[in-house]
């Protein structure tokens, strides 16, 4: 590097020094983020009125604060589900509301006479059926299901009721018959046609399908045909929202574990920074060991690299190299370095700097700074063995 060209930059360097504002120069920002790419403690009054972050700093925390609104406005848009309407073929009737009919004592003994009794009832009851006189035959049914209380009378009043629409009463009775004969394909069939008629189409498909499976008849395929198709669509309806229940149950879980993860990475970088900082206040330099550099560079490298050459010899290069490396610097560098050593090629020699930046590299050199006898552990690594042989020749040892 030519000599006026050195004599300038250590110039400016001291400059620095002495009056760190000089740094707050806009056209100098490329220098101080280069500065702060090497984690060096740049002072505050290099930084402009109002800015006494680095920009490193300050872009994370944008990044953070990104991330965060992203995740509420994600979050914000997931807006409760409203079901649509199912569009539905078929008539209702209006609910029946009136009082229980009268239902059988089950446990009572039903002696012959009234078994007698509820069989005249039965007769006439039926013969009122088919003459359409429907109260009598709900008087006549009831009078038999008092006297013996039977799946078969419970069925038949329930298919009185039926006729009558009053389909909550057919219910009841369709019920008390299934109790008392869980395989009455009646009691199925007119509770599912009173389920039809109040617009329960599933329970209606239930009941019929298993009434037409003991004893099919055309009346029974004629009822199934008309609320099979109300069923399937409030089937597919349930299916379809429950999947976007389940699928926006998933992505709140999800935006929890991505919002955790952001949070705990954050908190990683941010200890991460400050021990960087903390790293890059600690006094540093070259202090010289036994035979080496003696006093290291006093105040950090001329120029504003305080703690020593940036990203390497942490600490100094303790003992220097006692007994000289194998292949040169013989003898270590007693005094602090020989005359003819000429530092500015190191510090001007961009691969060196860039090597004194890598662990890997600066881990092997304090290995062989420690003991030299450890230089051949490091001669097949294509990294090191590089650095250490321009060291050497920059030194004015053997190539």
């Amino acid at each position: 590097m030519d000599a006026a060209k050195v004599k300038e930059l250590k110039q400016f360097i001291d400059q620095c020094k002495s009056n760190p504002s000089v740094l707050a120069d806009p056209s100098l920002s490329f220098f101080r983020d280069y500065l702060e790419s090497l984690h060096a403690k740049v002072p505050p009054d290099a930084y402009r009125e109002g800015k006494s972050e680095p920009r490193a700093s300050v872009v994370e925390e944008s990044e953070e604060e990104e991330q965060r609104v992203e995740v509420e406005e994600k979050e914000e848009e997931e807006d409760e589900i409203v079901e649509s309407d199912i569009e539905l073929e078929g008539d209702i009737v209006e609910a029946d509301n009136d009082p229980p009919q009268k239902m059988g004592d089950s446990s009572t003994e039903v002696t012959d006479e009234k078994r007698e009794a509820a069989a005249e009832a039965k007769a006439k009851a039926m013969e009122a059926i088919s003459e359409g006189k429907l109260d009598e035959a709900i008087e006549l049914s009831t009078e038999a299901i008092m006297l013996n209380p039977s799946a078969i009378m419970y069925a038949t009043r329930a298919s009185v009721y039926i006729k009558m629409k009053k389909p909550n009463a057919a219910i009841r009775d369709a019920t008390a018959a299934l109790e008392i004969n869980p395989d009455s394909a009646k009691g199925y069939k007119t509770r599912g046609m009173a389920h039809a008629m109040l617009g329960h189409w599933e329970e209606a498909v239930h009941d019929l399908h298993v009434a037409s499976k003991i004893d099919f008849d055309e009346e029974i395929a004629a009822v199934l045909k008309k609320v099979e198709p109300n069923a399937l669509r409030i089937e597919e309806h349930r299916r379809k929202y429950d999947r976007l229940r389940r699928e926006r149950e998933e992505r709140k879980v999800e935006r929890v574990r991505l919002r955790r993860r952001a949070e705990a990475q954050a908190a990683y970088e941010k200890a991460k920074k400050e021990e960087q900082s903390s790293s890059s206040e600690r006094p540093g330099g070259m202090p010289g060991g036994a035979g080496g550099m003696p006093g290291g560079f006093p105040g950090g490298m001329p120029g504003g690299f305080p703690g020593g050459m940036p990203g390497g010899f942490p600490g100094g290069m303790p003992g220097g190299f006692p007994g000289g490396m194998p292949g040169g610097f013989p003898g270590g560098m007693p005094g602090g370095g020989p005359g003819n050593v000429d530092f500015s090629k190191i510090l001007n020699d961009p691969e060196l700097m860039a090597a004194f930046s890598d662990p890997e590299v600066m881990a092997a050199l304090q290995d062989v700074m420690k003991n030299p006898a450890n230089l051949a552990q490091h001669q097949a690594n294509p990294k090191v063995a590089p650095i250490i042989a321009k060291m050497m020749a920059k030194f004015g040892g053997p190539k």
